[in-house]
């Protein structure tokens, strides 16, 4: 159905494990895949609504000249035919396509320590304005997090992590959580702990004509999107560091820093960083249990997961411990 209505609008399907994305011209629409992975449950009619809708809602915090709105998908003579609710069957999130080069990603190389700047304090007025989440910032919530990706990080040692780099990376986690306990309350307290977007990256923020645009948040898991501030931002960071441009990460911090006047950055920022590479190490190593993924791309998957990991080694010989 899916490649039938792309061929007969003319445009691109791309595929990812949880949607069918049909770029356009002008528009992109995303319906989701009916698949339930636990973390996410996309099983119903209802609940792919529901998400749709929260995805729109959601990303017009931070992108609100990218998210059109939610429209329906029907079925006519055994064919999906979009923006249609005759027959629904579907529905799909239409957004503004972003213009090519737009992203942080593809300009990286001609980016400023200016262009930097300019989404920190983007991210800087979204987190001061965004709902507070003050559950989320537990101590036992984000280990909750650190416990499951070491769990799901074991069988991949001797292949994509060393086990003197596992090891090291998980003990300097667990002390960090006995010797700063009452900060990560103090944060609480203090209205750290926000809804924010939970996956910074660099392919997720764009320079338009209109500004800065920050964009696919995490729509189906509070877990994953709400938390301490700092580590929402941080993702942005990391990816910096990994694509060796210090000189923007350094913008991008001391601008944000300078807005939040954050007193515990110094001691959260490697510890969160750390957190962020590990996942990403994490997710890229998942690419090596995929058979639809090819040989060469899961050799080049490998050797990103085994820099990632090292990075997240990095950041957890900076913590500072009282």
């Amino acid at each position: 159905m899916v490649e039938e209505l792309a061929r007969d609008l003319g445009g691109e399907l791309v595929q990812t494990h949880t949607s069918w994305v049909l770029l356009l011209r002008d528009v992109v629409y995303k319906i989701k895949k009916p698949v339930n992975f636990g973390f996410l449950d996309y099983s119903t009619l209802e609940k792919r609504k529901e998400n749709c809708e929260r995805e729109v809602r959601l990303n017009r915090r931070l992108c609100p000249w990218v998210y059109l709105g939610v429209v329906p998908v029907s079925e006519r003579e055994g064919r999906w035919v979009l923006e249609d609710d005759t027959n629904v069957v579907e529905f799909a999130v239409k957004m503004r396509r972003i213009p090519e080069g737009s992203l942080l990603s593809e300009r990286l190389e001609r980016s400023t320590p200016g262009d930097l700047k300019r989404v920190a304090r983007v991210v800087a007025e979204f987190h001061m304005g965004a709902e507070r989440a003050d559950e989320f910032g537990r101590p036992e919530v984000m280990k909750f997090n650190t416990d499951e990706n070491f769990a799901q990080t074991e069988e991949f040692v001797n292949i994509t992590l060393s086990p003197e780099d596992f090891e090291f990376i998980r003990e300097r986690t667990n002390r960090f959580y006995e010797a700063y306990e009452d900060l990560f309350f103090k944060r609480m307290r203090e209205g750290r702990i926000r809804d924010g977007h939970g996956d910074i990256r660099l392919e997720h923020v764009a320079f338009l004509k209109e500004g800065v645009c920050i964009f696919d948040c995490i729509e189906f898991n509070e877990r994953f999107r709400c938390g301490d501030v700092l580590n929402d931002m941080c993702f942005l960071s990391m990816e910096l560091d990994f694509s060796k441009r210090p000189d923007l990460r350094k913008a991008y911090e001391e601008t944000y820093l300078r807005l939040t006047g954050d007193p515990e950055a110094e001691i959260f920022l490697p510890f969160f960083k750390c957190y962020r590479a590990y996942v990403r190490g994490k997710v890229t190593s998942f690419l090596l249990k995929d058979p639809h993924v090819p040989e060469e791309d899961k050799e080049r998957a490998r050797e990103k997961a085994r820099r990632l990991f090292k990075l997240a080694r990095g950041y957890a010989q900076e913590f500072r411990f009282p």
